[in-house]
């Protein structure tokens, strides 16, 4: 069993910068994907950026060049620097991890006032 646990969020203003930052523990096969997805009020959850174990990148193109995605993987913790952050960023983001099998961050409310 695989656990995340995030942090980082709060509140911030608009063309501000926040990085959230999630530790994965537990049983993770060494080929995995990590990310992030968001949900926002009213919204259903998308995919904000993932990392492969790898090293591919696949971002959402709202956050292109705006957010990016790290991850070490001697510590399983992925990153999300989020630079220049708009009202519509407003959302709790989840941490993901998959490796065959989905798990779940708890979620971390990010609030960009404008």
């Amino acid at each position: 069993q695989v656990q995340l646990v995030e942090s980082g969020g709060g509140l911030v203003q608009a063309g501000g910068s926040l990085r959230l930052s999630c530790a994965a523990s537990g049983s993770i096969f060494s080929i995995n994907t990590m990310g992030w997805y968001r949900q926002g009020p009213g919204k259903q959850r998308e995919l904000v950026a993932s990392l492969t174990s790898g090293g591919n990148i696949n971002y959402a193109d709202s956050v292109k060049g705006r957010f990016t995605i790290s991850r070490d993987n001697a510590k399983n913790t992925v990153y999300l620097q989020m630079n220049s952050l708009k009202p519509e960023d407003t959302a709790v983001y989840y941490c993901t991890l998959w490796d065959g099998v989905r798990s779940w961050g708890q979620g971390t409310q990010v609030t960009v006032s404008s």
